[in-house]
């Protein structure tokens, strides 16, 4: 981004053609990439839902190990209200919450407090509130934590958010296509300037100039 707006500012303000085709070559890479990945999220949903669910479960196996992960994961556990990948479950593929005997966390068959239902009269975060929850079957889960998983969330939630996204996607690519337009429109009144001096110096020393 650093580079990108270098060329286009110092481009447009010392008028250097080889800078502005460079903002205006890699605004237009960018935008095609992006034409490119929306147009391929849609065809490939299927594949691109798989890789939602490696995401998501390569992001439970590493709860623990990246705080800024981990308030994510949070965050979106509470927004969507979901628990999981598929299910609650999945939390067994963190150590700390894995299910098996041999573990011996004190989180041992839990989820993580972003998974509880909210109580309104609790005026501190019960952050163990998850505790043993795995063990329970979904009827059982469901009156303590939001037992669905979050890819079903995710997807429903895209779904229902299409014109949003539409429109998002629409505002990032307005500002780029015009960045494009008067970025060209910039060097060729450049290179009239320069056809232009060349033309008066070629003629100065004729007789009527």
């Amino acid at each position: 981004m650093f580079l990108l707006t270098f060329c286009g500012c110092i481009g447009s303000l010392r008028e250097n053609i080889c800078l502005l085709q460079t903002f205006s070559l890699c605004l237009t890479i960018v935008f095609l990439l992006q034409v490119a990945a929306g147009v391929l999220g849609f065809i490939f949903s299927d594949k691109a839902r798989g890789k939602v669910s490696e995401f998501i479960s390569d992001a439970i196996v590493h709860y623990r190990d990246d705080l800024d992960l981990q308030n994510l994961i949070d965050f979106g556990q509470k927004e969507f209200r979901c628990c999981g990948g598929i299910s609650y479950k999945d939390w067994s593929l963190n150590m700390y919450f894995n299910c098996s005997e041999e573990n011996p966390s004190r989180e041992r068959c839990s989820v993580p407090y972003s998974c509880c239902l909210p109580t309104p009269s609790q005026a501190v975060i019960n952050t163990m509130c998850g505790q043993g929850v795995q063990a329970f079957d979904y009827l059982e889960a469901s009156k303590v934590i939001y037992a669905n998983g979050c890819i079903d969330k995710l997807v429903n939630w895209i779904h229902s958010n299409l014109f949003l996204l539409g429109g998002m996607a629409l505002g990032l690519a307005i500002p780029q296509l015009l960045g494009i337009l008067l970025s060209q429109i910039l060097v060729n009144q450049i290179k009239d300037q320069i056809k232009l001096q060349l033309y008066n110096q070629q003629h100065r020393a004729d007789p009527w100039y």
